[in-house]
């Protein structure tokens, strides 16, 4: 399968000299952007998640650009099965008709916040405070095709799940 990650997407976008820059410290102000660092996570985080319309301005740069880069990804792919990897896709609207199907891995919230804490470094509130503010556990897995239950599995496990899931795709296409 060919993966298409829209949150490696959105890192490019707003790394340094990322195309996303100009547009994101016009809107929100020289302070959000470094010339070292690109977007500056830490207080852009703060201002989307303190300001529903501020993310609303956030998004509106950033999904148009995500969203043609991953049509280029997408056309560019040399196999015939493409993984979207997409964090907002319940939130996004868009994505659902996009894709033939969506699969959703999922795992209790306080093991989601534990992962997301010991990844990025962020402290349980301002992990809650991103979860708060995107699709619940439920909206996602109602959206789904395919639930894979990633509570306990190990990697070889998960990776099993993922082929066998991926055959019978395939094989219903």
């Amino acid at each position: 399968a060919h993966l298409v990650d829209t949150d490696a997407i959105s890192r490019a976008l707003t790394a340094p000299g990322g195309a996303a820059l100009p547009a994101i410290a016009a809107a929100f102000g020289p302070h959000v952007v470094n010339a070292d660092e690109g977007l500056v996570r830490s207080a852009m985080r703060e201002l989307v998640f303190a300001d529903p319309a501020a993310r609303q301005r956030l998004e509106a740069i950033l999904h148009p650009m995500i969203s043609a880069e991953t049509a280029r990804a997408a056309a560019a792919a040399a196999s015939d099965l493409i993984v979207f990897d997409v964090p907002l896709l319940v939130e996004s609207g868009r994505w659902r008709q996009r894709v033939d199907r969506v699969l959703v891995v999922d795992c209790a919230e306080t093991l989601q916040i534990e992962r997301v804490m010991q990844r990025s470094g962020l402290s349980r509130e301002a992990v809650q405070a991103v979860l708060n503010a995107q699709a619940n556990r439920s909206q996602r897995r109602a959206c789904a095709d395919a639930v894979i239950h990633n509570q306990d599995l190990g990697l070889s496990e998960l990776r099993a799940q993922v082929l066998t899931l991926a055959a019978r795709w395939r094989r219903t296409k």
